[in-house]
Parts: structure tokens; C-alpha cells; sequence
């Protein structure tokens, strides 16, 4: 591997550590009344500050940006734009493998290898979902955010981040370090083919804000505080995902949101 191509391939990787690094060593002082520090901690938003004009920067690229983009997509026929989500969750299998093992989940381990198998043979290359139609194996998603907090790493202040949305220190890395050891983005920049790394990441974009659609334009509509309203959906569906439970959250999507309730669930948690 090239030098160029190895920078490209960790840049991710040392800017996320050094944003959070950062961050962490940046957080205001806790309040030294016992009842404001019990809230503090609660809430967790030392940076509330700093993550609300973020909120308020990725609602500015939402609405010029990946709105207008995925209006277009949804032109695209729902078969094919079904195929194209099956096909990157194939993408994926093995990050999610190794962070099946890494956790040492090994029957997990086993399926997403079988998935990975079916999906990419029977399954057109991933385009079908044949292992959970034919096979009744379904998918799951695991990230190194996930391992880290299996590992017993504490999560950090809450963090909204540009584009991204809201996360924090510990899932920030995690994300950097599942894009930089991802084997087929080391094989395209191996190869020079980093155009290839980009176009599968904005496809990623495209599918995981269309698949939230127009729950999240409800979700501001009816929230009391659209911020805080997203900073308690995102730690609800983050703490089921470390325990392997099913979400009770639609999937994360990387806009001004990660995140996004069911619609017959909105009202409910916007109204808290």
C-alpha cells in the first residue's frame, strides 16, 4: 500500500481521536450544587452550547442539501431502492463480523457470516435479501462504538457532530476505526480507487435519510425541543443496540437527526 493511500486510509481514524480528545479535556466544570450536579450528569451535554449551533448547522445541510437529494432518489422504483439498502448492509458484513468477535458473540458471528455467503451467491450480490427470506436469518448491526462499550468504555459527553449528528467521544472513534479498517474501502484506496470509498459513503447517506423520510420533518414539527427531543431518542436506541435488543427507534440516519422514531411514536416522545 502507498504512503498517500495509507494517510487517506487512518485521516478518519486520528481526527476523530483528537476531536474527542479534545472535547473531553475541553468539558465545562460540574456544578457544585448537589441537585444541578445530579441533573448534569443525567443530561450528560456539557457542550450543549457548542452541539446546538452544530444542530443547527446540519438542519442548514439537511434542508439544501440531502433533502432536495433524496426527493430525487425517491423517484427511484422502492424495488430497486430496496436492493441498493440490502446491498450496502452486505457491504458491511465484515465490520460487522469482526465487531461480532471482537464482542465474542460467536453465534452472531455465525450468522452474519452465513447472511454474508447467501446474500452475496442466491442474493445477487447482496441486491436480495435471500438469508433472511429463504434462510430466516435476519440481520443485525454492530459497530466498534458498540465493542468499545462492551469493553467497558464510558460513552463520554453527548456530541453533536457536523453532517453526522448526534454521538459522542467513544462512538465517534468507533465510527472513524469501522471506516478505516473497512477491507473493501483499504482494497479501493489500495488501488487508487478512492472515488469508489466516497461514492459507497454517499450512497449510505442517500439510503439511511430516505429510509427515515418524512418521520424526522415530524419529529421537529412536534417536538417541544427538537434538540433534546433527538439527544434522548439517540441514547434510548444506543443503549439497545449495546445490549443486542431490538430498537425501538427506525434505523440511524447520518443527517441532522441519527435518529428517528416510528410515527405513531412521535407524539408521545416529543410531548415529554
Amino acid at each position: 500500500m502507498n504512503g498517500p493511500s495509507r494517510v487517506s486510509g487512518w485521516k478518519s481514524l486520528g481526527l476523530a481521536c483528537l476531536l474527542s480528545v479534545g472535547l473531553l479535556s475541553g468539558c465545562a466544570s460540574a456544578p457544585t450544587d448537589p441537585q444541578a450536579k445530579a441533573a448534569a450528569e443525567a443530561i450528560n451535554d456539557p457542550l450543549e452550547p457548542f452541539n446546538r449551533a452544530m444542530l443547527e448547522f446540519n438542519k442548514v445541510v439537511d434542508h439544501f442539501l440531502l433533502k432536495p437529494v433524496m426527493l430525487v432518489y425517491q423517484i427511484v422504483p422502492p424495488p430497486v431502492r430496496d436492493g441498493v439498502h440490502s446491498a450496502l448492509e452486505n457491504l458491511r458484513s465484515p465490520v460487522v463480523l469482526a465487531n461480532d468477535l471482537l464482542q465474542g458473540q460467536t453465534e452472531r458471528a455465525g450468522n452474519t457470516v452465513s447472511r454474508f455467503a447467501i446474500n452475496s451467491t442466491v442474493g445477487l450480490l447482496g441486491f436480495w435479501d435471500a438469508a433472511d427470506k429463504w434462510f430466516g436469518i435476519p440481520g443485525h448491526s454492530e459497530d466498534f462504538g458498540q465493542t468499545l462499550a462492551s469493553w467497558g468504555v464510558e460513552e463520554g459527553p453527548y456530541l453533536v457532530l457536523p453532517v453526522i449528528g448526534p454521538s459522542n467521544p467513544r462512538d465517534a472513534v468507533g465510527l472513524a476505526v469501522d471506516s478505516a479498517a473497512d477491507p473493501l474501502n483499504w482494497y479501493l484506496r489500495n488501488i487508487d480507487e478512492d472515488e469508489w470509498v466516497y461514492t459507497r459513503l454517499a450512497m449510505t447517506v442517500i439510503d439511511s435519510r430516505t429510509e427515515v423520510g418524512d418521520t424526522l420533518d415530524t419529529l421537529e414539527r412536534t417536538s417541544l425541543d427538537f434538540y433534546a427531543t433527538l439527544r434522548t431518542i439517540y441514547r434510548q436506541r444506543r443503549a439497545d443496540e449495546i445490549r443486542n435488543r431490538t430498537p425501538t427507534q427506525k434505523p440511524l440516519a447520518p443527517s441532522i437527526s441519527m435518529a428517528a422514531k416510528p410515527d405513531n411514536e412521535i407524539e408521545k416522545t416529543a410531548s415529554k
